[in-house]
């Protein structure tokens, strides 16, 4: 056969990286490969094309070493809540309230070398055996303390929303990778092949900036994708039977669909998205009756609808969705995200004009829902195999915005985010920021070591998990690798 009439696909490398990868390593480490396997010390992942050799991508698969969580709840805080308003106590901004300062900023407003103090406006209380430290803006949050590990040091490479997120959902500020719980169904699978193994949440009044490159398996095969999953109402758009279609007539149908797909797929070396949709095409039709299950919350009783806040309607909508997490990390779903602000400044926690309003809105809704979560999952015994996660893509300054008025600009230098429960040391607070709580100052942590550290409690070691694509093995937390944030591991 001469080339003119051979495939892209039958060459040896789609490109010369990819060759040079293939014919050095192809048949020389086949033999090594063998050996490391029977001596247990192989733990690598198939390459992009060899997943649609595997059969169900989302396969339960074995951990690399023994997990302390199972599942992951993030509870994402879209556009920023203010670190030193919230859980980042710093007494001498109330002192400076209303005065300008030499500071060194850098934001939406541009790099800036002095600013107008906003002190903060509410007060802090100790909470728990630990004494931590807590804003008014969340007494039910505060009666869990004991239960949360606080990194107060955290950092990002960029203090626009955009690339942000993106970085905090996939580990780089530009788009086209695959995000943090496409990582983790990667790794590990699904075990529950009824419901999928990624759900995303969005917050009713629209999805955050980027959209669905926060929750899109970039380039790995479509099926690790998020799948957005609704707590009211039908749960996933277009998932009912088309009216008059009987059961049996739409398994034939599936059947037969199926059938040609994998004929076609065969032929091909590697086409996720045609193996994708063969699999989405059988979760689909599972789904139609076991989704519906889930997201009955009728079958909770009052007091636990209570304890979600469900019966108030300001926490009514993000208790629903909390309490959904719940059922779903109980039915085996491996990560489930959810969105508590949607695509408007009003509408999410980029307080740049009215701190109080803003912030008093929004942690209104979410405190006792998530105090609910925590103290539900605790009673349950499913705290300690579920990693929960809060924060949002940054923090804030501790200076104003505008020259009147009470709004902060992002700040990506030194922001507080928590975890809780899969292996947690509940209690602690790790890292510091300034006086001024605009700069991290000690045990600096990057997204990265947050990354690495879901990783780590998932019993995957974030330095062995990798896909190859484009010539190199990619990884979450990059080439240059992270170390997890080992001072909050129990």
């Amino acid at each position: 056969m001469t080339d003119a009439n051979r495939t892209p696909g039958e060459f040896c490398g789609r490109t010369r990286r990819e060759f040079l990868w293939e014919a050095g390593a192809g048949f020389t480490s086949l033999g090594l490969i063998d050996m490391l396997s029977r001596d247990g010390v192989f733990t690598g992942r198939a390459s992009g094309a060899e997943v649609n050799r595997l059969g169900n991508p989302l396969a339960s698969k074995p951990p690399m070493f023994a997990p302390k969580a199972k599942s992951v709840i993030f509870l994402f805080m879209y556009g920023g809540p203010s670190q030193v308003d919230t859980f980042d106590y710093k007494p001498k901004l109330y002192e400076l309230d209303g005065q300008t300062i030499p500071v060194k900023t850098f934001g939406r407003g541009g790099k800036k070398n002095e600013g107008r103090v906003v002190g903060p406006k509410w007060k802090f209380k100790p909470y728990g055996e630990c004494g931590k430290m807590v804003s008014d803006l969340f007494p039910n949050l505060g009666t869990c303390v004991d239960d949360i590990a606080f990194m107060h040091s955290m950092t990002a490479d960029s203090p626009i929303h955009g690339s942000a997120m993106l970085q905090m959902n996939t580990g780089k500020i530009l788009s086209g990778s695959p995000c943090l719980g496409s990582w983790v169904n990667y790794g590990l699978g699904s075990e529950n092949e009824n419901l999928p193994g990624f759900v995303v949440m969005l917050d009713p009044t629209g999805g955050p900036i980027s959209g669905a490159k926060n929750w899109s398996s970039g380039y790995m095969p479509a099926s690790y994708q998020g799948t957005i999953l609704r707590s009211a109402g039908v749960p996933v758009l277009d998932l009912k039977r088309p009216e008059g279609m009987s059961g049996e007539t739409q398994r034939h149908l599936l059947d037969s669909l199926n059938a040609y797909n994998t004929d076609h797929l065969a032929s091909r070396r590697d086409n996720s998205n045609l193996a994708a949709r063969i699999a989405s095409y059988e979760m689909a039709y599972s789904m139609q009756s076991h989704a519906p299950e889930a997201v009955d919350l009728t079958r909770e009783s009052k007091e636990t609808q209570s304890l979600y806040g469900l019966d108030e309607d300001k926490t009514r909508d993000f208790g629903r969705r909390c309490l959904l997490a719940r059922r779903l990390v109980e039915r085996g779903v491996r990560f489930i995200q959810l969105y508590a602000g949607g695509a408007h400044n009003d509408s999410n926690w980029d307080a740049h004009g009215d701190l109080e309003t803003n912030h008093g809105y929004h942690a209104g809704r979410t405190d006792k829902p998530i105090a609910g979560l925590l103290k539900d999952l605790k009673r349950r015994g499913l705290l300690d195999e579920t990693l929960v996660i809060w924060g949002g893509e940054f923090g804030r300054q501790p200076t104003a915005e505008y020259a009147k008025g009470t709004g902060r600009d992002h700040n990506a230098y030194g922001f507080t985010m928590w975890m809780a429960g899969g292996g947690i040391k509940g209690g602690t607070s790790v890292g510091a920021t300034d006086e001024l709580g605009g700069t991290a100052i000690e045990d600096r942590f990057h997204v990265k070591n947050l990354h690495a550290t879901v990783l780590q409690q998932l019993g995957l070691d974030p330095e062995h998990l990798n896909y190859f694509y484009n010539g190199l093995d990619q990884k979450l937390v990059g080439v240059e690798g992270a170390e997890p944030i080992r001072q909050i591991i129990a």
